[in-house]
Formats: C-alpha cells, structure tokens, sequence
C-alpha cells in the first residue's frame, strides 16, 4: 500500500512537471519577444530565466523517474540520490543564470540608452507579465503541495523556481511602470529592476544548493525524527532502551539505522523476532522509511 501510494506521488509529480516544462517554454519565447519589442531588459531577463528553468524542470523530471525505481543488484540503497542531485546541478544553473543576468544589467546601468521605455508599446509588457504571473503562483502553490507530500527536495528546487518567477514578475511589473510613466530621468529603472531579480535568484539558488548538498553528503535529517524512531522502538514489547539512531535521506525516502537492547539471556531466535517487530513497527509508522538496520545489543554488560 505504501509502494502504491508513493508510486502515484511519483506519477502526479512528474505529471506536473511536465506541464510546467511546456509552461516554461511558452512564457519563456513570449516574454522574451515582448521584452525585445517593448525594450525592456527586465522582461527579457525574466524570459531567458523562465527558458532555463525548462531545463531543470527536464532535469527533475529525469531525476524522478530515475529515483523511482526499485533497488538492485547494483544499487542496493535505492536510486534516491538521483533526485538530490537534480536539484544540486539546477541549483547551480540557477547560479549561472543568476551571474549572467547580474553582469547584463550592470552593463545596461552604466551604459546611456538612446531608446527608452516610453515607446508605446512597452506598456503592453505589463499585461505579459500579469497573465505570466498568475500562472506561475497556481503552479507554485501545487509544486509546493506535492513537495511537502513527497518530502523531495528537487520538487521543491522546482516550486521555488515558480515562485521565484511570480517575484521576477512583480519586480519586472514594477520597474516598466516607473521607467514607462515617468520619463527619462528613471530611464534605467528596469535594469535595477533586473538586477534586483538576480539577486533573488542568487539567494533561492544557494538556499537549494545547500539543501541538496547536505542530502548527498548523508547528513542528519532532523533530532526530533530521531528522537520519534527511538520513542516508537521502546514501545515494542521486550526493548527496553533504544539509542545511536542515525537516519539519511535518499530520494524522497529514509534509511535508518538504530541500536536497541534486550535481555542478554533470550535466544537468537527470540532476539531475531523482537527485532523484526520493531523494524515493522517503524516501517508502517508513515515515517518514509524505506529500511531500517537493527543492531541487537544486551542491556548486561559482556563479561
């Protein structure tokens, strides 16, 4: 049952990235035609933004269903990392993009324009960046539902990169209105604009950079899962303390590994069942192990 349901998360996700690849490359060709025809640097950066992120949605896609299948003979820990090293190399991508956008507008500051946002079609930019904008906070509330459900830190890369694009647009709505209405004295009010959006992509992609980093370095997951794994341990019949839980996250599941004692006089049999009961325990408890190791040891010190 829980295969099952894990498998349909799975499948809804990468349902849902693919309609947000071909949402990426609609936006991405419509803004970036808008922003050349309307002069606008900042709904130009935010199209090359949006048609990069088809490539780490791709990306996440690939990780997923990669991330999906069962361990083998080759990789008996599962596939998980794969997912986490999606959302690392994305990240990174998004770092570049970031950089590129960043260098782009500076030259634009420092450099006079002749040609201005005041031409009359620039206003029609705004309406792009509206329609853009209520699409991607729909896709960023539902990415961000399904992230929380599958506990994956590529979805949620993913959701962020929505949501960073509904920033994107705001800023961008922002910055053509001032440079549109207000004449040539704010004439460089996009590019600030646009590098304010790099900055914004910048701090999303080292927070997910960090996030998928420690995920492949098998970092701790948390204390208080810790702290549960042990609690549920000792309610087993026979265990009388838990303790050294360690637990890492591959993919969107858990491995765990934890010690618990017994009295040092029960049979190997009678340990081996006792240690079967708490692994069940642990397993159907909707904690998303997908396994745990047990290590037996007696509460009497060996003489």
């Amino acid at each position: 049952m829980r295969i099952s349901s894990l498998t349909s998360k799975f499948h809804a996700a990468q349902r849902l990235l693919l309609a947000g690849i071909f949402l990426n490359i609609f936006l991405g060709v419509l803004k970036t035609l808008a922003g050349w025809l309307g002069y606008s640097s900042v709904l130009i950066a935010d199209g090359i933004h949006s048609i990069i992120d088809v490539v780490t949605s791709m990306m996440t896609w690939g990780a997923l269903k990669y991330a999906s299948q069962a361990p083998d003979q080759e990789h008996p820990y599962g596939h998980g990392k794969a997912e986490s090293l999606a959302a690392f190399l994305g990240s990174l991508i998004l770092l570049v993009t970031g950089v590129i956008i960043a260098f782009w507008s500076i030259r634009n500051i420092m450099t006079w324009r002749e040609v201005s946002l005041l031409h009359p079609r620039a206003k029609y930019t705004l309406f792009v960046l509206f329609f853009s904008l209520l699409l991607k906070e729909g896709f960023f509330q539902l990415s961000k539902t399904l992230s929380h459900q599958l506990d994956s830190t590529s979805m949620i890369a993913e959701a962020w990169h929505h949501r960073c694009d509904v920033m994107i647009s705001l800023t961008a709505f922002l910055g053509i209105t001032i440079s549109s209405f207000t004449g040539h004295c704010y004439i460089h009010a996009d590019d600030w604009a646009a590098l304010l959006v790099c900055c914004i992509i910048l701090y999303n992609a080292t927070e997910i950079l960090s996030t998928s980093f420690k995920e492949m370095m098998d970092a701790r997951v948390s204390d208080e899962l810790e702290k549960k794994i042990i609690r549920l341990a000792c309610e087993v019949p026979s265990v009388q303390s838990a303790e050294k839980c360690r637990v890492r996250k591959s993919g969107l599941s858990l491995l765990a590994d934890l010690h618990i004692r017994v009295d040092g006089h029960l049979s190997v049999h009678q340990g081996h069942s006792i240690a079967h009961e708490v692994k069940n325990r642990l397993l159907s408890a909707n904690l998303a192990l997908e396994d745990i190791t047990l290590h037996l040891e007696p509460s009497e010190p060996l003489l």
